[in-house]
């Protein structure tokens, strides 16, 4: 299969460490969240994960709506993930994600097939499909003025 994109993140210190990318664009300090006992003075790798699953999520809410003959202002559609860490029954970690959906213009029908058809194509959906425990909240809105 030929990849469309690639791109290389180098990571050092672990959860206390330091991430980078080879592009340059993303530098960034990792810590420990204050709930598992760290400073929480810098993000961690599930707030880098739910801020990209919400913004490839949301992509390809629009990328299907293009093809139902819909199109969205930036404003009409807002993702937020939520990523959590929990341990499974042999101690390992495993993470669960819900999706919270807003899709403002259509009925709450149409937005829940939207947002089906979405999880369909998103590739970190299909990443974390079968492993990965998702919870979808759908609601249907007005448009803003």
């Amino acid at each position: 299969m030929n990849a469309l994109y690639t791109t290389k993140v180098a990571a050092t210190g672990g959860r206390h460490g330091h991430i980078h990318s080879e592009d340059g664009l993303l530098d960034v300090k990792l810590a420990l969240p204050r709930q598992l006992g760290g400073r929480g003075d810098a993000t961690n790798p599930e707030t880098l994960f739910a801020g990209g699953y919400a913004a490839c999520f949301e992509n390809a809410i629009l990328h299907v709506s293009r093809d139902a003959g819909l199109r969205f202002a930036d404003e009409d559609i807002e993702v937020v993930a939520e990523i959590g860490l929990s341990r499974n029954e042999s101690g390992g970690f495993v993470l669960s994600a819900a999706l919270a959906v807003t899709i403002a213009g259509v009925d709450q029908n149409k937005a829940e097939e939207l947002v089906a058809a979405a999880h369909k194509v998103c590739p970190y959906s299909n990443a974390i499909h079968g492993n990965v425990d998702v919870g979808f909240t759908v609601v249907a809105g007005e448009k803003k003025s």
